[in-house]
């Protein structure tokens, strides 16, 4: 049984494609079967973060159809398939993203997983991604703007029948003026919260060098925060230590750059 989970939050710029792209790279690491689909229509980016910009086949043409989703399927070279949007104005034109449910049952049965990076919003774009999913992981920066439009987010989701899975609390710097986890928890009506992302500067470096955090520096804070929410979406130890071997494996990691 495949499952669909969609990444989302109210607003842009807080880290859904982060979280889909690394979430997605571990959980390739385990072993599983996982598919990334950028669900962003008019903002794509997760084929920016994993240096894939010039796919020729994308979900834009699958959505028009005029592909099946095997042909706008790239294998990253750490091993997940993405599902990249086009990043052009000209692709727009004649996309119907109300299509996109559909396009996304092409998936079940072959992969074990889909990861779906919403759009920003409540807009029909949003609306269809949410309606191709199962479950969600809301994103949210710990401020009360961030808070109150994913919250927007969560009741629209829960009204279309989608599963809330937790809350990944984005970019925590430890100041006293963020939100406690506590706080962000009762805002949203008590979901749990799956991970605490801390501001990293490894995160914007690896976007720079068109790869996954937990590859670029397996050992940053970032990298081991990503490895717990993995490890409570599939509810397994993902080696949770593995930002946590000391000087001795950092130096190892060096070497190996």
């Amino acid at each position: 049984m495949s499952r669909v989970l969609s990444v989302a939050s109210g607003k842009g710029g807080v880290g859904k494609t982060t979280v889909v792209s690394n979430l997605g790279a571990i959980l390739t690491e385990t072993g599983k079967n996982v598919t990334l689909v950028d669900g962003n229509l008019t903002t794509a980016n997760l084929s920016l973060h994993l240096g894939i910009p010039l796919y020729p086949v994308t979900l834009h043409d699958v959505l028009k159809d005029d592909a099946m989703m095997p042909e706008a399927m790239y294998v990253h070279p750490s091993g997940v398939r993405v599902v990249p949007s086009g990043l052009g104005i000209d692709d727009m034109e004649g996309t119907d993203s109300r299509n996109l449910p559909l396009a996304i049952e092409e998936l079940l049965g072959e992969t074990e997983m889909v990861l779906l990076d919403t759009p920003a919003g409540l807009d029909q774009e949003t609306i269809s991604t949410l309606e191709a999913s199962d479950e969600m992981i809301l994103v949210t920066h710990p401020n009360m703007p961030s808070v109150t439009d994913v919250l927007k987010t969560k009741n629209l989701a829960e009204d279309l029948g989608v599963d809330m899975l937790g809350v990944v609390i984005n970019h925590h710097r430890g100041s006293r003026d963020e939100l406690t986890e506590a706080e962000v928890s009762d805002m949203l009506d008590g979901l749990p919260i799956l991970a605490k992302v801390p501001y990293d500067e490894k995160v914007p470096e690896s976007i720079a060098m068109k790869k996954p955090v937990v590859h670029h520096d397996p050992y940053a804070d970032a990298s081991h925060a990503f490895r717990e929410l993995a490890s409570q979406v599939i509810t397994e130890d993902i080696a949770l230590d593995y930002g946590r071997r000391g000087i001795l494996g950092r130096v190892k990691n060096f070497l190996r750059l």
